[in-house]
């Protein structure tokens, strides 16, 4: 059995403030809090869970993974930026120039999307996509298919994207960029086996498909992205 993929966990210099921005902007609610971890969980279906964790690490560059979120007509899309500006976020210019998403930064300046309506979207619920910016795309999307067992839906030459073979949920899309990364990541996947699962058993089959051990439960990826390989549940 494959690992599941469970959550997206963002590090955050106050992770309370960031988590109720986005508890607010999504519509989901806190199921968890200390003050140093926030989980919010989704209302609409989502079986993927955001995690906010307490890190001193300021944010210096642009990230290399983002969140596209999901409208279903052009007022909504409106409402939606509008939501998001009053619970704090702000527009920016990453160079996107005449698109049909606007562009955000949260309160800690972690870069988000929000699209236009699109038909591949529609039972994705408020999150859209995750997305992960990529050297090589379909390497990427090969390497993380193996590893959840979500299948690959579309492979173009700038872009490949797996879906959760429940339908529910954001896409996990891999989009290709020029620019090689650099730093620590502030956005990383978590990984769980079930509960039958052995751990060690899971942790060597994820260096058997090409990842790289980096402490007891963080991996990186083949372009060095950083994620955690939670305990079975």
């Amino acid at each position: 059995m494959a690992t599941r993929l469970v959550n997206l966990a963002i590090a955050a210099e106050q992770p309370a403030r960031l988590a109720r921005f986005w508890s607010g902007l999504l519509g989901w609610h806190t199921t968890a809090e200390s003050p140093d971890e926030v989980h919010p969980a989704a209302n609409d279906g989502c079986d993927l869970n955001l995690v906010f964790a307490r890190s001193s690490r300021p944010k210096t560059t642009k990230n290399r993974l983002h969140l596209d979120l999901s409208s279903t007509s052009g007022e909504h899309q409106r409402e939606t930026v509008a939501r998001a500006v009053s619970l704090g976020a702000r527009p920016i210019d990453i160079g996107q120039r005449d698109v049909p998403w606007i562009v955000l930064a949260d309160p800690e300046d972690n870069e988000f999307c929000v699209l236009e309506p699109r038909q591949e979207y529609a039972s994705a619920g408020a999150l859209a996509a995750i997305v992960v910016d990529a050297e090589d795309p379909a390497r990427l999307a090969h390497f993380w298919s193996s590893l959840t067992a979500w299948p690959i839906t579309a492979d173009e030459p700038a872009i490949t994207t797996l879906r959760n073979p429940s339908g529910r949920g954001p896409t996990l899309e891999f989009l290709r960029v020029k620019t090689p990364k650099h730093d620590r990541n502030r956005l990383h996947l978590e990984l769980a086996p079930a509960l039958d699962e052995d751990h060690a058993a899971e942790a060597r089959r994820l260096q058997a498909a090409g990842a790289h051990l980096i402490g007891q439960t963080d991996f990186t990826d083949p372009e060095d992205n950083e994620f955690r390989l939670l305990a079975p549940r």
